[in-house]
């Protein structure tokens, strides 16, 4: 059994394909955890944990690259929802310093705000850092006060980063990165304890060899995430599937 901890399902990308959840949940993925960008990826997120309520399973939250000049109206709608009903994250919520540096000082004042929300509600942060991995940890590390959970998804720090991450109490959201031939990813995974790490697809993106360059990514491709990682740790398929689903036991709220 294994859970994908940050999957777009809304994307239409994946919307149009209807046998998409089903090939995971055949695929021993039983739940699949989807992150919110705006107000305007609700309502098609909402459908889905409607329609697979076991499986598919909602965050709210403002995402980085969605902090435009109207951001304090989206923030509202984040905090309206999140009285409305049952989210399982405040996510993705964080900075990126990838894309576009405009909104940069308001990025960081939505992702404090919505990690307060979290505190608040007890509910777990899931974390986009692109290229703001330094600066997201030291946002967690003033607000952790022994009760932040949560995930830096798509990890893509230094091997200190990992390490910092780890200390606060945080997981790393490892996917099909991990098995690509460049980069630091594959290293951090085999030093860093099997206990700190979730899986996850970040479907449509990212996926993971064989499958990069050929079509897009699903949360069906997450045990081929887990066998890298088994291979990098020297391990069974099912030791990774256990600890990471028990890791993402620990993080989310049943």
């Amino acid at each position: 059994m294994f859970v994908d901890t940050h999957t777009h399902l809304y994307d239409e990308k994946l919307m149009a394909d209807k046998d998409q959840i089903q090939r995971a949940v055949s695929a021993g993925v039983t739940k699949m955890y989807m992150p919110n960008c705006d107000s305007s990826t609700v309502d098609d997120m909402l459908q889905l944990a409607n329609q697979w309520p076991a499986n598919c399973l909602p965050m709210m939250g403002l995402h980085p690259t969605y902090v435009k000049e109207n951001y304090k109206d989206e923030l509202a709608a984040v905090k309206e929802w999140l009285e409305k009903r049952k989210f399982y994250a405040v996510g993705e919520i964080g900075i990126d310093y990838y894309w576009d540096l405009t909104y940069k000082q308001q990025q960081i004042e939505v992702f404090e705000t919505q990690i307060d929300w979290a505190l608040n509600y007890n509910l777990p942060i899931v974390i986009h850092s692109r290229e703001s991995t330094r600066d997201c940890i030291e946002v967690v590390r003033r607000k952790q006060n022994g009760k932040l959970r949560g995930i830096f998804h798509c990890f893509s720090g230094t091997m200190q980063e990992a390490q910092e991450v780890t200390e606060l109490g945080l997981f790393l959201g490892i996917g099909g990165v991990v098995t690509y031939p460049k980069g630091d990813l594959p290293q951090i995974v085999k030093e860093i304890a099997l206990e700190h790490i979730v899986l996850e697809t970040d479907a449509p993106y990212l996926a993971p060899v064989p499958h990069r360059g050929k079509r897009k990514n699903e949360s069906s491709f997450i045990p081929v995430i887990a066998q890298k990682i088994a291979e990098l740790k020297d391990c069974t398929i099912e030791e990774v599937a256990a600890t990471t689903t028990a890791n993402a036991a620990c993080i989310f709220p049943a």
